[in-house]
């Protein structure tokens, strides 16, 4: 039986952009109709050039972020080169995997830039699947509504971090699970950006003008 009384995440969005990818998530986390916490870090810094997006059992999540900015630091000092991304998506798969019988409640984006821009989904059983637009948690079918009628191939951070946004203001607006601030980060060759909550006020109201 699914227990009430965990911390959940709620809805994330990953977009493949030309110079990079984005990351966008709300700050809310829920124990069943309960607002848990309202300043939930649901994406993480693993890498230098690798994110990860957290969206189910935040205890569950947290541990696996910490597994992996370990695995990879580890990866890192001895082998003094960064593990590729797709490397880092299938060491996460396998981990999930080895848990199958009693499996981490999640849903997960892993992204990031070596030669291209890449975003992994996986779900609780370490299953993979490669996507250039994607949503997870409660929220993502109201993203989804929005990310498929709007995003295109080949566009850069600058619009795609607008779509995302957008994305999780929408899924706000009908998920009761989904709320609080919005959470934006980029990566590109240049590394992990985080953006500021004026940053993504800015961006809500000129979405607002549009």
């Amino acid at each position: 039986m699914e227990n009430q009384n965990a911390k959940k995440g709620t809805t994330t969005v990953g977009l493949v952009c030309s110079d990079g990818i984005v990351f966008a998530a709300d700050k809310r986390a829920s124990m069943g109709h309960f607002i848990a916490a309202k300043e939930v870090d649901k994406i993480h810094q693993i890498a230098d050039n690798m994110a990860l997006t957290i969206a189910g059992s935040v205890a569950d999540a947290q541990t696996l972020v910490r597994v992996m900015q370990a695995e990879l630091k580890l990866y890192k000092m001895r082998n003094e080169e960064s593990m590729s991304v797709s490397a880092a998506t299938t060491l996460l798969s396998n981990i999930m995997f080895q848990y199958k019988m009693f499996p981490f409640f999640v849903q997960l984006l892993l992204g990031g830039v070596d030669s291209k821009p890449a975003i992994y989904n996986l779900d609780p059983l370490g299953g993979v699947t490669s996507e250039n637009i994607v949503s997870t948690g409660s929220g993502s079918p109201m993203a989804y509504g929005l990310l498929e009628d709007q995003y295109e191939e080949g566009k850069p951070i600058k619009e795609n971090a607008n779509l995302a946004v957008r994305a999780i203001a929408t899924a706000m607006k009908r998920d009761s699970a989904t709320g609080e601030s919005i959470d934006l980060v980029h990566v590109d060759k240049r590394g992990f950006k985080r953006y500021g909550r004026e940053d993504v006020k800015k961006i809500l109201e000129s979405l607002k003008k549009a």
